[in-house]
């Protein structure tokens, strides 16, 4: 009787964990639910390396904090690396400071949201040459929505200069700007709600390195 009254105390003890656990998240979801339009629901300015973002480390890139910024850099040709802080979110207005620290300006440089994992998520980017894309990788599969390649702008500073990036995801409408200015706006509906976070990438050339600081998603 001893033993099963142990094993009985330990299935409800997990019970109860597994209902607190779905209670925390109901209530995280009624707390982004209820925010007022114009609330920061996340923010990060990289100084504490405790805000939880993804981090990598190995010959094909870096993916971390660094200095007071988050730092990607990128030594794979033809790949993206990102990071995320884990969160879980439908509707999202996402800025963040971004530039271009070393590497070629043939680069790719943003930010991404309702991301699932590494093969299923909305990319917003811009290369430090002054093009800019809005598209989603589905199933591993890069796609380009509202264009059938990287455009130009104006908008966007070339070179070592900072710019400032904001993605909107609403419903399914995904709106680009870049300091201030809309530059894309496309429309999808495969992903709800998911992750958000940065992004950087390489073309032929390797070495692109880059800075992100001032991280904020805002409920619109």
């Amino acid at each position: 009787m001893m033993i099963k009254s142990a094993s009985m105390r330990r299935i409800l003890f997990a019970l109860s964990c597994l209902v607190l656990a779905a209670l925390a998240c109901s209530m995280a979801e009624l707390s982004v639910s209820m925010a007022e339009s114009g609330s920061v629901l996340f923010s990060d300015d990289f100084s504490d390396r405790s805000g939880g973002w993804s981090r990598v480390s190995n010959e094909g890139g870096v993916v971390g904090y660094d200095n007071g910024v988050f730092r990607i850099l990128v030594n794979d040709p033809g790949y993206n690396y990102w990071a995320t802080p884990g969160l879980d979110l439908a509707d999202a207005r996402i800025e963040v400071d971004a530039g271009r620290y070393a590497g070629p300006v043939s680069n790719r440089i943003g930010l991404v949201c309702r991301y699932q994992d590494d093969r299923n998520y909305y990319f917003f980017v811009i290369s430090s040459d002054g093009f800019y894309a809005v598209g989603k990788v589905s199933g591993g599969e890069t796609v380009h929505l509202g264009q059938d390649e990287m455009q130009s702008s104006l908008a966007i500073k070339t070179g070592d200069p900072v710019n400032h990036l904001r993605a909107d995801c609403i419903g399914d409408s995904l709106t680009f700007f870049v300091n201030g200015f809309p530059v894309a706006l496309a429309h999808d509906d495969q992903f709800a709600r998911g992750d958000v976070g940065l992004l950087a990438g390489a073309f032929d050339e390797t070495g692109v390195d880059v800075i992100f600081d001032d991280f904020v998603v805002i409920k619109p």
